[in-house]
């Protein structure tokens, strides 16, 4: 029984933040796939920076 994730993130937010941390050639070559745990977790705490950063600019 395999259950798809549904994506928290947008493509569009995925791929700038591979080109922002430098890994995007990575993904075009290998997929999504094909990155490092490191980058992916790195991903994810730019993600959350830029949304702390978002919701406190509307405070």
């Amino acid at each position: 029984m395999s259950r798809r994730r549904r994506s928290v993130m947008s493509d569009e937010l995925k791929n700038e933040l591979a080109k922002d941390l430098g890994f995007y050639e990575t993904v075009q070559q290998e997929g999504w796939g094909g990155i490092k745990a490191m980058d992916a977790g790195n991903m994810v705490k730019r993600a959350i920076q830029l949304a702390e950063q978002a919701a406190a600019r509307k405070s």
